[in-house]
Protein backbone atom coordinates (compact mmCIF):
# COMPACT_ATOMS: atom_id res chain seq x y z
CA UNK A 1 0.00 0.00 0.00
CA UNK A 2 1.32 3.46 -0.92
CA UNK A 3 2.23 5.86 1.88
CA UNK A 4 -0.42 8.50 2.62
CA UNK A 5 -0.21 11.78 0.78
CA UNK A 6 0.87 14.78 2.84
CA UNK A 7 -1.24 17.92 2.45
CA UNK A 8 0.39 21.25 3.36
CA UNK A 9 -1.82 24.17 4.39
CA UNK A 10 -0.66 27.78 4.65
CA UNK A 11 -1.92 30.61 6.86
CA UNK A 12 -3.69 33.95 6.54
CA UNK A 13 -3.40 35.45 3.07
CA UNK A 14 -0.56 33.13 2.07
CA UNK A 15 -0.44 30.62 -0.77
CA UNK A 16 1.22 27.37 -1.83
CA UNK A 17 4.27 29.13 -3.27
CA UNK A 18 5.11 30.50 0.18
CA UNK A 19 6.21 27.00 1.17
CA UNK A 20 9.30 27.63 -0.95
CA UNK A 21 11.59 24.59 -1.09
CA UNK A 22 9.96 22.83 1.85
CA UNK A 23 7.65 20.39 -0.01
CA UNK A 24 10.48 18.49 -1.78
CA UNK A 25 12.51 18.52 1.44
CA UNK A 26 9.64 16.88 3.30
CA UNK A 27 9.09 14.35 0.52
CA UNK A 28 12.78 13.40 0.64
CA UNK A 29 12.84 13.22 4.44
CA UNK A 30 9.89 10.83 4.41
CA UNK A 31 11.29 8.52 1.75
CA UNK A 32 9.71 9.97 -1.38
CA UNK A 33 6.10 10.38 -0.27
CA UNK A 34 3.65 12.45 -2.28
CA UNK A 35 3.36 16.03 -0.98
CA UNK A 36 0.66 18.43 -2.18
CA UNK A 37 0.27 22.11 -1.34
CA UNK A 38 -3.25 23.27 -2.28
CA UNK A 39 -4.48 26.82 -1.80
CA UNK A 40 -7.38 27.84 0.41
CA UNK A 41 -10.14 29.77 -1.37
CA UNK A 42 -9.15 33.41 -1.80
CA UNK A 43 -5.41 32.73 -1.92
CA UNK A 44 -2.88 31.83 -4.61
CA UNK A 45 -4.32 29.93 -7.56
CA UNK A 46 -7.77 30.50 -6.04
CA UNK A 47 -7.38 34.25 -5.46
CA UNK A 48 -10.48 35.11 -7.49
CA UNK A 49 -12.68 32.94 -5.26
CA UNK A 50 -14.50 34.15 -2.18
CA UNK A 51 -13.00 32.96 1.10
CA UNK A 52 -15.44 31.11 3.31
CA UNK A 53 -16.58 32.95 6.42
CA UNK A 54 -15.90 29.92 8.62
CA UNK A 55 -12.97 27.53 8.92
CA UNK A 56 -15.37 24.63 8.37
CA UNK A 57 -16.32 26.25 5.06
CA UNK A 58 -12.66 26.65 4.14
CA UNK A 59 -12.06 23.03 5.06
CA UNK A 60 -14.99 21.66 3.07
CA UNK A 61 -13.99 23.66 0.00
CA UNK A 62 -10.51 22.18 0.26
CA UNK A 63 -11.85 18.66 0.70
CA UNK A 64 -13.98 19.02 -2.41
CA UNK A 65 -10.92 20.07 -4.40
CA UNK A 66 -9.00 17.04 -3.08
CA UNK A 67 -11.80 14.52 -3.60
CA UNK A 68 -9.72 12.29 -5.90
CA UNK A 69 -6.87 12.19 -3.39
CA UNK A 70 -9.21 11.42 -0.49
CA UNK A 71 -10.77 8.58 -2.47
CA UNK A 72 -7.41 6.80 -2.20
CA UNK A 73 -7.45 6.82 1.60
CA UNK A 74 -6.57 9.04 4.57
CA UNK A 75 -4.10 11.90 4.15
CA UNK A 76 -1.60 13.43 6.55
CA UNK A 77 -1.85 17.16 7.27
CA UNK A 78 0.92 19.65 8.01
CA UNK A 79 -0.33 23.18 8.50
CA UNK A 80 0.89 26.53 9.79
CA UNK A 81 -0.94 29.27 11.68
CA UNK A 82 -4.51 29.72 10.34
CA UNK A 83 -3.96 26.65 8.18
CA UNK A 84 -3.46 24.74 11.42
CA UNK A 85 -6.98 25.67 12.52
CA UNK A 86 -8.35 24.40 9.19
CA UNK A 87 -6.40 21.16 9.65
CA UNK A 88 -7.68 20.74 13.21
CA UNK A 89 -11.26 21.28 12.03
CA UNK A 90 -10.71 18.68 9.30
CA UNK A 91 -9.28 16.07 11.68
CA UNK A 92 -12.09 16.73 14.17
CA UNK A 93 -15.07 16.58 11.82
CA UNK A 94 -13.72 14.00 9.36
CA UNK A 95 -11.48 11.75 11.49
CA UNK A 96 -11.43 8.88 8.99
CA UNK A 97 -9.81 11.16 6.39
CA UNK A 98 -6.77 12.20 8.46
CA UNK A 99 -3.96 9.83 9.44
CA UNK A 100 -1.49 12.26 11.04
CA UNK A 101 -1.61 15.90 12.05
CA UNK A 102 1.28 18.38 12.37
CA UNK A 103 0.45 21.91 13.52
CA UNK A 104 3.05 24.68 13.26
CA UNK A 105 2.82 27.94 15.23
CA UNK A 106 -0.94 27.82 15.52
CA UNK A 107 -3.32 29.06 18.22
CA UNK A 108 -6.89 28.57 19.42
CA UNK A 109 -9.39 30.87 21.06
CA UNK A 110 -10.30 29.46 24.47
CA UNK A 111 -6.75 28.30 25.14
CA UNK A 112 -4.88 31.58 24.71
CA UNK A 113 -5.94 35.25 24.99
CA UNK A 114 -6.07 37.36 21.84
CA UNK A 115 -2.96 39.34 22.76
CA UNK A 116 -0.97 36.10 22.68
CA UNK A 117 -2.64 34.74 19.56
CA UNK A 118 -1.44 37.94 17.89
CA UNK A 119 1.30 39.64 19.90
CA UNK A 120 0.23 43.17 20.83
CA UNK A 121 3.54 44.88 19.79
CA UNK A 122 2.67 43.90 16.19
CA UNK A 123 -0.71 45.69 16.21
CA UNK A 124 0.58 49.04 14.81
CA UNK A 125 2.44 47.33 11.96
CA UNK A 126 -0.58 45.17 11.12
CA UNK A 127 -2.87 48.21 11.13
CA UNK A 128 -0.63 49.92 8.56
CA UNK A 129 -0.63 46.98 6.12
CA UNK A 130 -3.80 47.95 4.17
CA UNK A 131 -2.36 51.43 3.56
CA UNK A 132 0.95 50.23 2.15
CA UNK A 133 2.02 49.39 -1.39
CA UNK A 134 2.40 45.71 -2.22
CA UNK A 135 6.19 45.94 -1.92
CA UNK A 136 6.07 47.72 1.42
CA UNK A 137 3.39 45.39 2.74
CA UNK A 138 5.29 42.22 1.85
CA UNK A 139 8.45 43.69 3.38
CA UNK A 140 6.53 44.43 6.58
CA UNK A 141 5.03 40.93 6.68
CA UNK A 142 8.44 39.34 6.22
CA UNK A 143 9.82 41.47 9.05
CA UNK A 144 7.10 40.10 11.33
CA UNK A 145 7.31 36.43 10.38
CA UNK A 146 11.02 35.79 9.75
CA UNK A 147 14.01 36.20 12.05
CA UNK A 148 16.59 35.50 9.32
CA UNK A 149 17.69 38.66 7.42
CA UNK A 150 19.28 36.69 4.59
CA UNK A 151 16.17 34.58 4.02
CA UNK A 152 13.97 37.68 4.18
CA UNK A 153 16.08 39.41 1.53
CA UNK A 154 15.99 36.38 -0.75
CA UNK A 155 12.23 35.88 -0.33
CA UNK A 156 11.10 39.49 -0.75
CA UNK A 157 11.21 39.75 -4.59
CA UNK A 158 9.30 36.48 -4.89
CA UNK A 159 6.67 37.45 -2.33
CA UNK A 160 6.09 40.78 -4.07
CA UNK A 161 5.76 39.08 -7.47
CA UNK A 162 3.33 36.47 -6.14
CA UNK A 163 1.11 39.07 -4.53
CA UNK A 164 1.01 41.04 -7.78
CA UNK A 165 0.13 37.91 -9.74
CA UNK A 166 -2.48 36.66 -7.26
CA UNK A 167 -3.56 39.57 -5.03
CA UNK A 168 -5.50 38.62 -1.93
CA UNK A 169 -8.59 40.81 -1.72
CA UNK A 170 -9.04 42.83 1.46
CA UNK A 171 -12.53 41.33 1.85
CA UNK A 172 -11.07 37.82 1.71
CA UNK A 173 -8.46 38.70 4.33
CA UNK A 174 -11.22 39.99 6.60
CA UNK A 175 -13.26 36.82 6.10
CA UNK A 176 -10.25 34.66 6.92
CA UNK A 177 -9.52 36.73 10.03
CA UNK A 178 -13.14 36.53 11.14
CA UNK A 179 -13.21 32.77 10.57
CA UNK A 180 -10.08 32.34 12.70
CA UNK A 181 -11.48 34.56 15.46
CA UNK A 182 -14.72 32.55 15.59
CA UNK A 183 -13.04 29.13 15.65
CA UNK A 184 -13.39 27.43 19.01
CA UNK A 185 -12.05 24.34 20.74
CA UNK A 186 -13.31 21.09 19.24
CA UNK A 187 -15.77 19.07 21.33
CA UNK A 188 -13.08 16.40 21.55
CA UNK A 189 -9.52 16.21 20.31
CA UNK A 190 -8.82 14.18 17.15
CA UNK A 191 -7.69 10.64 17.86
CA UNK A 192 -5.00 10.56 15.17
CA UNK A 193 -1.31 11.01 16.10
CA UNK A 194 -0.52 14.73 16.33
CA UNK A 195 2.64 16.79 16.69
CA UNK A 196 3.01 20.47 17.60
CA UNK A 197 5.96 22.51 16.38
CA UNK A 198 6.59 26.11 17.39
CA UNK A 199 9.21 28.84 17.29
CA UNK A 200 10.38 30.06 20.68
CA UNK A 201 11.21 33.46 19.15
CA UNK A 202 8.00 33.82 17.13
CA UNK A 203 7.32 37.58 17.12
CA UNK A 204 3.80 37.27 15.67
CA UNK A 205 2.17 34.46 17.68
CA UNK A 206 3.32 33.73 21.22
CA UNK A 207 4.68 30.14 21.52
CA UNK A 208 2.66 29.97 24.74
CA UNK A 209 -0.30 29.30 22.43
CA UNK A 210 1.29 26.04 21.25
CA UNK A 211 2.29 25.20 24.82
CA UNK A 212 -1.32 25.65 25.95
CA UNK A 213 -2.55 23.45 23.09
CA UNK A 214 0.00 20.76 23.95
CA UNK A 215 -1.11 20.76 27.58
CA UNK A 216 -4.83 20.64 26.70
CA UNK A 217 -4.61 17.94 24.02
CA UNK A 218 -1.71 15.93 25.45
CA UNK A 219 0.25 16.22 22.20
CA UNK A 220 4.05 16.43 22.00
CA UNK A 221 5.55 19.86 21.37
CA UNK A 222 8.97 20.64 19.94
CA UNK A 223 10.36 24.18 19.97
CA UNK A 224 12.80 25.79 17.57
CA UNK A 225 15.11 28.16 19.42
CA UNK A 226 15.71 30.90 16.84
CA UNK A 227 13.20 30.79 13.96
CA UNK A 228 10.33 33.20 13.50
CA UNK A 229 6.66 32.52 12.82
CA UNK A 230 7.34 31.31 9.28
CA UNK A 231 9.28 28.23 10.31
CA UNK A 232 9.25 26.74 6.78
CA UNK A 233 11.05 29.85 5.59
CA UNK A 234 13.54 30.28 8.44
CA UNK A 235 14.51 26.61 8.86
CA UNK A 236 12.85 24.18 6.44
CA UNK A 237 15.46 21.48 7.15
CA UNK A 238 14.66 21.46 10.87
CA UNK A 239 10.95 21.28 10.14
CA UNK A 240 11.33 18.35 7.73
CA UNK A 241 13.68 16.55 10.13
CA UNK A 242 11.27 16.89 13.06
CA UNK A 243 8.40 15.44 11.06
CA UNK A 244 10.55 12.58 9.77
CA UNK A 245 11.82 11.75 13.25
CA UNK A 246 8.29 11.76 14.65
CA UNK A 247 7.12 9.48 11.84
CA UNK A 248 10.05 7.11 12.40
CA UNK A 249 11.50 7.72 8.95
CA UNK A 250 15.26 7.24 8.46
CA UNK A 251 15.68 10.85 7.37
CA UNK A 252 18.94 12.11 5.89
CA UNK A 253 17.76 15.73 6.15
CA UNK A 254 20.13 17.84 8.20
CA UNK A 255 18.69 19.14 11.46
CA UNK A 256 20.12 22.65 11.70
CA UNK A 257 18.96 23.40 15.23
CA UNK A 258 21.68 25.46 16.94
CA UNK A 259 23.36 23.77 19.93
Amino acid sequence: MAAPTWILLRGLGREARHWGGFPPLLAEALGGVRVLAPDLAGNGRRWRERSAATLAGQCDGLRAELAEVLAQGPVNLLAISLGGMVALDWATRRPTEVGRLVLVNTSLAGLAPFWRRLRWPRYPAIARLPLQSIAARERSILAMVSNDPARRAAALPQWIAWQREAPVARANLLRQLAAAARFRLPPQWPGCPALLLASRRDRLVDPACSQALAAAAGWPLRLHETAGHDLPLDDPHWLAAQVAQWCGAPSTILDTTPP
